[in-house]
C-alpha cells in the first residue's frame, strides 16, 4: 500500500504543477483528496490490515492527503493571482503606476536663485561659448601672454600654437561673456554670466576640472566701490541670510583695480571662530574689484566717462554653504541619493 501512496502522490503533484485554470483545479482536488478519490477508497481498507501494518498505512496516507492539499492551495493562490493581474492591465479605470519623478541638482537651484536676486537689481543675463578664444579668455583681460598671472590657470587647450592669432580653448571663466557683451553694448551695462567652466587641475573635497561660476558686470558713470559693497551685501543676505555680514580684503586680479576677495562671516559661529571656518570667523565667498581702465579700453569703453566693478563666485562653492554638503565631487558624481535630498 505504501507504494501505491507514493505513485498516487506523484501523479497529483505532476498534475497540479500543469493545471492552468480554477475549474480544472477542483475537479483535480475531488480527484485526490475527495470522497470518492483514490486515497479515500485506501483509506476505506484500512480495516483489513493488521494493526501494524494499518497504522503505518494511515500515517501515509493522512501525509500524502495533507501535502496534496498544500500543493492545491498554492496552485489556487498562484491562479488567482495571475486572474488578478490580467483583471488590472484590462481595466483602464484603475489607477496608473505612479513614473518616477526626477530631481534637480542643487547646483540648479542655487542658479535660479541667482538669476532672481540680480534681477532685482536690474541685471540681466549674459551668455557666451563655453569653446573660447585666448583673446577673449585671457588678451582683452588685462593678462597677455607673458603675464605672470596667467600661471594662475591651468587651461584645457583645444588649440594652442605659439603667437598664433586662433588659438582656442575651454574657458577657465566665465569673464570672456563679459568681454563679448562689452564689445557689442555700450554702457550703462549691468549683466551676470552663469555657466560653466574648465581648469586642468587635481580633483578634491574642494576642487573640481569642470565647475560652475556667476560673474556680474556693472558699468556706468561715477561707479564705486561702494555700489560694489552695496551689491555684495544684497547679494548674500538674500542668498544666506541677513545675519551674515561681509568684509572686503585687498587682493590682486589683472581684470580689476583695486581687487578684493569677499568674505562673509562663518555661519555656524556667526564670526566667533570654529572649525569650519579655521577658528576665523570668516570664509571666503568670491572675487571682485573695479573693472581696470585697460580691459574698458580693449572693448571701446572709454575710461575716462566709465568706471564699473566686476566680481565672481563659484556657484558649488556657494551650495556647498547653503547646504552644508563637504564634497564638490557629488556635484557631479550622479549619486541619485545625493541628488534625491534636494
Amino acid at each position: 500500500m505504501g507504494e501505491h501512496i507514493k505513485q498516487i502522490l506523484e501523479q497529483a503533484k505532476q498534475v497540479i504543477a500543469s493545471c492552468a485554470d480554477e475549474l480544472a483545479l477542483q475537479l483535480l482536488e475531488s480527484r485526490f483528496v475527495g470522497r470518492k478519490s483514490q486515497l479515500a477508497g485506501l483509506m476505506g481498507s484500512l480495516g483489513q490490515l493488521s494493526p501494524e501494518e494499518r497504522k503505518t498505512a494511515g500515517i501515509l496516507l493522512n501525509q500524502a492527503k495533507q501535502e496534496i492539499t498544500e500543493l492545491i492551495e498554492k496552485k489556487r493562490a498562484e491562479l488567482d493571482a495571475i486572474k488578478q493581474n490580467m483583471a488590472i492591465s484590462r481595466d483602464v479605470t484603475l489607477p496608473g503606476t505612479k513614473p518616477q519623478i526626477g530631481h534637480l541638482s542643487p547646483l540648479t537651484y542655487i542658479n535660479r536663485e541667482l538669476i532672481d536676486i540680480f534681477k532685482e537689481l536690474g541685471f540681466e543675463v549674459a551668455e557666451g561659448p563655453e569653446v573660447e578664444t585666448e583673446k577673449n579668455n585671457f588678451d582683452l583681460l588685462n593678462i597677455p601672454a607673458n603675464h605672470p598671472a596667467r600661471d594662475q590657470w591651468d587651461t584645457f587647450w583645444l588649440k594652442h600654437v605659439k603667437d598664433a592669432e586662433d588659438n582656442t580653448l575651454l574657458r577657465t571663466h566665465t569673464s570672456p561673456v563679459q568681454i563679448r557683451y562689452m564689445q557689442n553694448h555700450q554702457p550703462p551695462i549691468r549683466i551676470i554670466a552663469p555657466g560653466r567652466a574648465y581648469r586642468y587641475e587635481a580633483e578634491d573635497a574642494t576642487h573640481s576640472a569642470v565647475f560652475s561660476q556667476i560673474e556680474g558686470l556693472m558699468i556706468d558713470k561715477d561707479i564705486s566701490v561702494a555700489h560694489l559693497k552695496a551689491t555684495m551685501l544684497h547679494f548674500v543676505h538674500r542668498i544666506l541670510g541677513e545675519k551674515h555680514s561681509i568684509r572686503l580684503r585687498p587682493s590682486f586680479f589683472p581684470f580689476t583695480e583695486p581687487s578684493f576677495e569677499v568674505d562673509v562671516s562663518c555661519g555656524l559661529c556667526v564670526g566667533k571662530g570654529c572649525k569650519s571656518c579655521s577658528h576665523k570667523g570668516w570664509l571666503e565667498l568670491m572675487g571682485a574689484g573695479m573693472v581696470h581702465p585697460q580691459v574698458l579700453h580693449n572693448v571701446g569703453i572709454d575710461p575716462e566717462i566709465y568706471s564699473g566693478f566686476a566680481f565672481g563666485a563659484g556657484i558649488e562653492r556657494l551650495t556647498m554653504l547653503k547646504y552644508g554638503i563637504t564634497d564638490i565631487r557629488l556635484f557631479l558624481s550622479g549619486d541619485m541619493r545625493f541628488i534625491k535630498q534636494f
